[in-house]
């Protein structure tokens, strides 16, 4: 039996998410805590294998309470979050701190609908227990140690030829994970970046703002239609696949964001695969491909197309996953050059280029 912690302030929240919980033969809803203090308080008592944390709480909230469980007994937490800028901002800062994953309340704070997300609370318990062993990786150190000194973020250079790419996929750990590769690189860094994260919609922008703040190149969401500049990382927007189109300009090539609504592939959208395809079409140059933590294989048919124009391939080591699938998946293919675990990424990828 899977053991859990339900912490929401709203009783009848409490009430609510538990019958979902302990409606599933396998999992066992073992107490309820009304806010941070009292989550601590009863995960010490009570030892659960998963937390469902409410952000929003008076008294010690979800953040500050999620702050100290890291420290005194890492756990696996799921935050439930409300779907207003404020709560995105919120839960990319609860990943950041150690939060395995999150789920989004359908209609605020309380509410009343909580029943149509039923499965994925069910899933995404059962994914987060397989990784209580894997917390000690999670809290590792976030700190990036850079062979780069620190420069001042540069502006894009919009005239300058596009003609190195690095590709990233990643899913379950990956915001956290993110947050230590992408302030790695340098400000001078002559490729662009493209980023798929599976994250659903209304997170993705608060996931780039906040790199963005932490790393010298920009990090931003893409958009429709954009030029793909080198210094620039883009991360897909939640619900879209990121494609991109060449066309000329002048003599040289340039290649364009092209988002799409087309239908998930291999249940995800954004996919990796999708993009890894779309780019082995239009792109004519180097590549740099990194699989990373994530449930899943999102990303290893798209290594084929990639590997058949030269691309080479980094996988995040299994010591520092929180879910060894995609890159498991990518290594089990044959289709990797490189593992490596996720602090030497950033670096392993500027050796490639």
């Amino acid at each position: 039996m899977i053991r859990v912690l339900v912490v929401d302030d709203s009783a009848f929240m409490r009430k609510v998410i538990g019958d979902i919980i302990g409606s599933d033969p396998e999992i066992e809803v073992v107490g309820r805590a009304r806010d941070g203090n009292d989550a601590l308080q009863k995960v010490m008592e009570l030892d659960p294998d998963v937390v469902t944390m409410d952000v929003e709480m008076p008294g010690m909230n979800g953040l500050t309470a999620l702050e100290q469980l890291m420290k005194i007994k890492p756990l696996p937490v799921i935050m439930l979050s409300s779907l207003t800028k404020a709560g995105a901002e919120q839960t990319i800062k609860a990943l950041q701190l150690g939060a395995v994953d999150f789920l989004a309340k359908p209609s605020g704070q309380i509410s009343l609908d909580i029943d149509t997300v039923k499965d994925d609370i069910i899933r995404k318990i059962k994914m987060a227990a397989g990784t209580k062993k894997k917390l000690q990786n999670v809290n590792r150190t976030g700190e990036i140690k850079s062979i780069f000194a620190p420069e001042p973020k540069k502006a894009l250079d919009f005239g300058k030829q596009l003609n190195k790419l690095v590709l990233i996929g990643t899913s379950t750990g990956g915001p956290r994970a993110l947050h230590q590769v992408l302030p790695g690189f340098p400000a001078s860094l002559n490729a662009a970046l493209l980023v798929v994260q599976h994250m659903p919609p209304g997170f993705t922008r608060s996931l780039a703002e906040r790199l963005d703040t932490l790393s010298q190149i920009k990090v931003k969401e893409a958009e429709e239609g954009e030029c793909i500049q080198p210094g620039c990382a883009y991360i897909a927007p939640g619900d879209y696949h990121l494609n991109v189109m060449r066309q000329k300009r002048g003599a040289d090539n340039q290649l364009l964001v092209k988002l799409s609504s087309k239908p998930p592939r291999g249940g995800h959208r954004p996919s990796v695969d999708d993009m890894f395809e779309s780019v082995a079409q239009e792109f004519w140059s180097q590549m740099v491909c990194v699989i990373m933590t994530g449930m899943g294989q999102d990303g290893t048919a798209g290594l084929k197309w990639m590997k058949d124009k030269g691309a080479k391939v980094i996988a995040e080591d299994q010591s520092t996953c929180i879910v060894y699938g995609m890159p498991k998946a990518a290594i089990e293919s044959g289709r990797v050059d490189k593992v490596v675990p996720l602090p030497e990424i950033s670096n392993e990828v500027m050796k490639m280029l």
